[in-house]
């Protein structure tokens, strides 16, 4: 089996899986379930190292507790950081790796959008790309069996990902995650001002948002563009900045968590 393997375990996240384990665990049990809530459809949630934005990306994923069982596939779109990238890039391997184990990629899917209007087949687009990677041990953690349909959105028109995110929508048994953190490098207030903003823009399913305002700002404005976004209501799980977490306020990355239900 072709399989994508680790680029940033050890980096943003531990290498090993027990301890791998025990620092996810511990950042999803931070935040209480509510078992009434109206599961989501998709998420928003940031990608830097889990020290800086793991506790805002566990607040959203202990969201999916009450469908742990339902979602078997979850379409994963992130925005290239290691290479330059025209449109949006599926991979031809055939899992993911990380230290707690292989995410099978659903094939049947990938090959469903791999022709479409600004989709390219490649793995090296993957192979050092962190947005994506340091979302799957919190999907480990918190569905029981899934396949992955990854997605690294490169520069492009909202259309493209919608097109794919519409072909791809499926029913509960398949789950939306866009990577993306928020504004980058600013002084600790400009970046709580500007994060607002976009938090706002967000709110109201905006789909002109840029680079200024998120880095996975093509994925988020094609998820907003997409058809069936229209029944979705958006809602904010949390926002803070690395200042909050684990950096000082001088320059600071912003870090939003989303639900849409």
């Amino acid at each position: 089996m072709s399989t994508r393997l680790p680029a940033v375990a050890g980096m943003f996240y531990p290498a090993h899986a027990a301890r791998l384990n025990e620092d996810v665990s511990r950042m999803l049990g931070e935040h209480p379930v509510n078992e009434s809530a109206v599961p989501p459809k998709a998420l928003i949630v940031p990608h830097a190292g889990y020290v800086f934005s793991g506790s805002v990306a566990a607040a959203a994923y202990r969201q999916l507790e009450p469908v742990h069982a339902t979602v078997h596939r979850v379409v994963l779109l992130g925005p290239a950081h290691r290479v330059y990238l025209q449109g949006v890039a599926v991979p031809e391997c055939e899992a993911f790796s990380t230290p707690m184990g292989l995410v099978p990629i659903d094939r049947a899917a990938v090959e469903m959008v791999a022709d479409l209007p600004g989709v390219v087949r490649s793995d090296r687009a993957h192979a050092e790309e962190h947005s994506l990677e340091v979302q799957l041990p919190f999907l480990q953690a918190t569905l029981d069996s899934f396949s992955l349909v990854p997605i690294v959105v490169g520069q492009c028109e909202a259309e493209v990902p919608a097109t794919i995110l519409d072909e791809l929508w499926g029913g509960p048994e398949t789950l939306i995650v866009v990577s993306s953190d928020l504004s980058h490098y600013l002084p600790y207030e400009q970046a709580r001002e500007t994060d607002g903003r976009t938090c706002r823009m967000i709110l109201e399913k905006s789909s002109t948002l840029d680079g200024h305002d998120a880095c996975g700002a093509h994925a988020i404005n094609g998820l907003m563009r997409s058809r069936h976004c229209a029944d979705l209501s958006v809602t904010v799980v949390d926002i803070c900045n690395s200042g909050d977490t684990a950096g000082d306020r001088r320059r600071v990355v912003g870090y939003g968590a989303f639900a849409l239900h």
